[in-house]
C-alpha cells in the first residue's frame, strides 16, 4: 500500500513500497524527487553486529536535495539541502536494521561542526547520538538514545555523530534539513565496529549491546525527544514548511557559531528530560 507523506512533510509526497521509490503526487509539475542512493548490506558489514548477516540486501534509500519546483534555486541560494531518508523494517542477525552512523565536518573557523535536523515522517525511530571526547576522540564521553515518531524533530547539536535504527515492523521515513556545505564523515564509525551500541531484538523486548570496539564506553542515556521552539523545531510545524514560512529559523545549520548558547541549553533539556 502506497504511503500518503503529505501531512507530516507538507509536501505532496508518496512512498511506493512495490516500486521502492519517493514520488511526488503530480510528478508533470517539476518537483523533484532525483533517484535514491541506495545503502546495501555488503556495505554495511563493517559496522554489524554480525559481519556475517545477509537476511536483508537493500537496507535504506536515500534521497538528496528534494525540492518543490519553485523551491530549488532558493534553497541553492539560501546553502541548504533537503533529503529524505526510507529504512526498511526488519534485523540483520538479530540487530535492527539501522544506517551506517557518521560524524560531522567542522565548519571552518569555528571550532564547532555542522548541526543537522530530523523529522519522523512515518514509522518509529530510534536516534544514537554519541559524542567523542575533545582531547581523546578514540573514546566517547556521552551516548544518548531518542525514540522518535511522526511529526517529532530531532536535532543533532555540534560535535555528535548519530545512528538512525527502524525498531519497528514498517518503513521508518524521515526528512532532515542541513548545509549544502556538508559531507558526512564515516571513517570513525566503521573504524570502531559500529556505534556505541548495537540494538537486539529479543524474545524479551529490544535489548542494547556494548560495542567492544570503543574504550571507556558510557552507559546508554535515553532521552526524551526535546522540541526547540527558538528554532521552529516543534511537533505540527513540518520542517519543509520552516523553509518556506520562516526560514530564517535555519540559519543555525549554516552558522553555528552564532548559536551555541542555543545548542548548549538544548544539550542541557536534553540530559535533564
Amino acid at each position: 500500500m502506497v504511503i500518503d507523506l503529505h501531512r507530516q512533510s507538507g509536501l505532496p509526497l508518496l512512498w511506493d513500497p512495490v516500486t521502492k521509490r519517493v514520488i511526488f503526487e503530480d510528478e508533470a509539475a517539476g518537483h523533484s524527487a532525483p533517484p535514491p542512493e541506495i545503502r546495501r548490506r555488503r556495505e554495511m558489514s563493517a559496522v554489524l553486529y554480525d559481519a556475517e548477516a545477509a537476511e536483508i540486501d537493500e537496507l535504506y534509500y536515500m534521497y538528496r536535495d528534494v525540492a518543490l519546483a519553485g523551491d530549488g534555486d532558493a534553497l541553492r541560494n539560501k546553502g541548504l539541502r533537503y533529503d529524505l531518508t526510507v529504512i526498511v523494517p526488519g534485523t540483520l542477525g538479530g540487530e535492527y536494521v539501522k544506517t551506517a552512523g557518521h560524524y560531522h565536518p567542522e565548519k571552518p573557523g569555528t571550532g564547532l561542526t555542522y548541526p543537522e535536523v530530523y523529522e519522523v515522517l512515518h514509522g518509529r525511530a530510534h536516534y544514537l547520538l554519541q559524542r567523542p571526547r575533545r582531547e581523546r576522540p578514540e573514546e566517547l564521553e556521552t551516548v544518548i538514545l531518542i525514540a522518535a515518531k511522526p511529526g517529532d524533530k530531532v536535532l543533532i547539536p555540534p560535535h555528535f555523530g548519530h545512528i538512525t535504527i527502524n525498531p519497528g515492523d514498517d518503513y521508518l521515513i524521515m526528512s532532515n534539513w542541513v548545509s549544502r556545505d556538508f559531507s558526512s564523515i564515516y571513517g570513525p564509525v566503521r573504524e570502531a565496529g559500529g556505534g556505541a551500541y548495537f540494538e537486539l531484538s529479543t524474545e524479551e523486548g529490544p535489548e542494547f549491546v556494548a560495542n567492544p570496539g570503543y574504550q571507556q564506553l558510557p552507559p546508554l542515556q535515553r532521552c526524551p525527544v526535546t522540541p526547540v521552539p527558538q528554532l521552529d523545531l516543534i511537533t505540527g510545524f513540518p520542517l519543509y514548511r520552516i523553509f518556506q514560512e520562516k526560514r530564517e529559523s535555519l540559519d543555525f545549520l549554516l552558522c553555528p557559531e552564532d548559536y551555541a548558547a542555543v545548542f548548549e541549553h538544548y544539550l542541557e533539556q536534553l540530559l535533564d528530560g
